[in-house]
């Protein structure tokens, strides 16, 4: 019986002892505990088609990309003890494959902020397509990039594997590019593809073909890789969302032995839950971008956004669930939303870049500008809204309460009224016949003016008529401007009431008071 007790006794100190062990120590902060050792394998880190962006313009809320929220993205995945890799596809450093000579400057500063911030990610190889060498390949080369040419193979550790890299401009060379890969020893093997998803898609059917995975590096169009696409087959095949807007995180696991890589079935709970929460991040993308929503509820909406977006975030870059007796890997797109950090020394470097840019850019204007051509014999030129005020008074005052009205301002505010990307919406007659071509001849022509909907001026004032001016400009004018990346959420009969009013499209009606513009 004695025994008995005693035993009692000592089960008792010893689960006290435990619960001592566990408890937090002063001040709050929990007792250190060994770092849970992060299972065999590597992560890959993706880019492609990033088309000279540094970043997203700014002009509407939560717009995705950010070469520093990038970069975050793949130091953050440095610290969980697993060799990390980034790749970039390619078609990264400009946006066109001509520039205008007014854009030399702006556009070669630009590239060369991009090559600075890959290094800042570590970036161990990258493709090339035809938007890298827009001021050809000398200049690239100088940028001093790792780089893996077309119809080649490079070879990285991954840990207890070897990944191979292989470039290619058609089909037939990623195939023998990828053979070629696996002869030096790579157990996974990646395809970069200077093309389109669709042609992409067939090249992975080649036979022979010895890839794991086939990236598409290059959209189509501008506006034509406007969504994350995976296609699932034998090769799964992915396009990025272009101009930085996401990467691609590929997780690799490996088992006790090499051999063949599997792409495992879809993550269950969290794609479920992933797919929910970017339905309903959509749904709140939209209504915050409404205009005239009350500003409190659209905090409490945006509030909101920002709560799901960390939700999803946390889910995506969770360690996947892994099968230990196989080797597998992982794909999951990682979107770069706006409420996520930025890495401090690369986010440097687009500041750096903003602030030499515009100063670039004045200098280049003032040494070598040309004004616009006049117009065509016959045809209007640009007069400039004030022109406008004395014969249409009650237009002129609603046009003034709107956000048109104060464009050029949006543009001071954050430094960028010299940048080329975004001066043509926020002027008028922006590079049109007797309109405004030069950086330092902007005055008078600021703001979104009346002839910016309504069409070139001079003829209508030398000759007031309904013939000599467009007197309703439809949705084409309007989306010159509120396209798909500026204004995503854009819609023609939702924005239309908000430029209107009593002399100005819409006549007050006898008792009713005017719905009031935008401010």
């Amino acid at each position: 019986m004695r025994a008995a007790v005693l035993a009692v006794l000592v089960s008792a100190l010893l689960a006290g002892c435990r619960r001592q062990e566990s408890r937090p120590q002063e001040g709050g902060a929990p007792a250190k505990q060994a770092p849970t050792p992060a299972p065999p394998g590597a992560v890959l880190f993706l880019s492609a088609d990033t088309r000279g962006y540094l970043g997203p313009c700014g002009c509407s809320e939560n717009m995705r990309g950010g070469i520093g929220r990038a970069a975050f993205q793949v130091q953050e995945a440095r610290r969980g003890g697993q060799p990390v890799l980034y790749v970039d596809g390619g078609n990264s450093l400009f946006g066109e494959t001509h520039l205008k000579a007014d854009q030399v400057p702006q556009e070669e500063r630009k590239a060369k902020a991009l090559a600075d911030a890959l290094r800042t990610m570590g970036l161990a190889v990258r493709a090339t397509g035809a938007l890298d060498d827009t001021r050809g390949a000398d200049f690239r080369r100088g940028l001093g990039l790792p780089e893996v040419a077309p119809g080649e193979v490079k070879v990285l550790d991954a840990g207890a594997r070897q990944v191979g890299v292989v470039a290619a401009d058609s089909g037939e060379a990623l195939v023998k590019a990828s053979q070629r890969a696996r002869e030096q020893g790579a157990d996974f093997v990646v395809g970069l593809l200077d093309q389109p998803l669709e042609t992409a898609q067939a090249a992975a059917a080649l036979p022979g073909l010895a890839a794991n995975l086939v990236v598409a590096t290059h959209s189509a169009s501008e506006f034509s890789a406007e969504e994350n696409r995976l296609v699932r087959s034998d090769v799964p095949v992915v396009a990025l969302q272009s101009k930085g807007r996401s990467l691609l995180r590929l997780d690799l696991t490996y088992a006790a032995a090499k051999g063949p890589f599997a792409l495992q079935a879809s993550q269950g709970d969290v794609d479920r839950e992933v797919a929910a929460l970017e339905q309903r991040i959509a749904l709140l993308d939209k209504e915050i971008a409404l205009p005239g929503l009350d500003p409190k509820l659209k905090a409490l909406k945006q509030g909101k956004r920002d709560e799901l977006a960390a939700r999803r975030q946390t889910a995506l870059t969770a360690p996947p669930a892994t099968a230990t007796d196989v080797n597998g890997f992982t794909l999951r797109f990682l979107p770069l939303e706006s409420n996520l950090p930025t890495a401090p020394d690369t986010q440097a470097l687009v500041k750096a870049y903003d602030a030499d840019v515009g100063a670039l850019n004045l200098a280049w204007a003032k040494a070598h500008g040309q004004d616009c051509p006049l117009p065509a014999k016959g045809q209007s030129g640009f007069v400039g809204s004030a022109a406008c005020a004395d014969c249409h008074p009650d237009a002129t005052a609603v046009w003034e309460g709107t956000k048109h009205h104060h464009a050029w301002a949006t543009l001071e505010e954050v430094g960028k009224q010299h940048h080329l990307n975004c001066v043509g919406c926020h002027v008028t007659g922006w590079q049109q016949p007797g309109g405004v071509c030069r950086l330092d001849k902007v005055a008078g022509r600021e703001d979104v003016g009346c002839e910016s909907c309504h069409g070139p001026g001079s003829r209508h004032v030398d000759a007031p008529s309904p013939k000599t001016i467009v007197g309703k400009p439809g949705q084409a004018v309007c989306v010159t401007c509120h396209n798909t990346e500026n204004s995503p959420h854009f819609d023609f009969a939702t924005y239309l009431p908000r430029v209107l009013g009593p002399g100005h499209g819409r006549p007050e009606k006898s008792g009713q008071a005017a719905e009031p513009p935008s401010k």
